[in-house]
């Protein structure tokens, strides 16, 4: 039942976390919808754990390179989803308020995703694997 529970919630806060991103664009002051490129990131982000969780031993060394490079490719998807919006902000192509809500967004989307994994992460019997 905590499984369900906690898929509720994560449910709930990428749900809050799109609606964010969405009226960051549709708001009639903002108006343009070109932050929605961030969702490209949304789906980039978990890419390098899933091959770096496929082609890494499961040793328990103290550094492994191939998750150290996952971490290393996932900080720089996650840095340039924040980027976006503060670069279409400064060259005035959206407005100061559409990046914020933009960046509350991608604030609330990364860290549920960060919470799936620490939730369904482990190699216990509750884990996305089986999904």
């Amino acid at each position: 039942m905590a499984g369900i529970k906690a898929l509720v919630g994560l449910s709930f806060s990428g749900a809050l976390g799109l609606t964010f991103l969405l009226l960051g664009c549709v708001l009639e002051q903002f108006g343009v919808y070109w932050p929605l490129f961030v969702l490209i990131f949304y789906i980039l982000s978990p890419l390098p754990h899933f091959i770096a969780s496929r082609c890494g031993d499961d040793t328990d060394s103290s550094s492994n390179a191939c998750r150290e490079l996952a971490l290393f490719l996932t900080t720089g998807i996650v840095i340039s989803a924040f980027g976006l919006p503060i670069v279409l902000a400064r060259k005035e192509v959206i407005y100061w308020g559409a990046c914020g809500l933009v960046m509350a967004g991608n604030a609330v989307i990364f860290l549920t995703i960060l919470g799936f994994f620490l939730i369904f992460g482990g190699g216990d019997d509750f884990s996305w694997e089986q999904w």
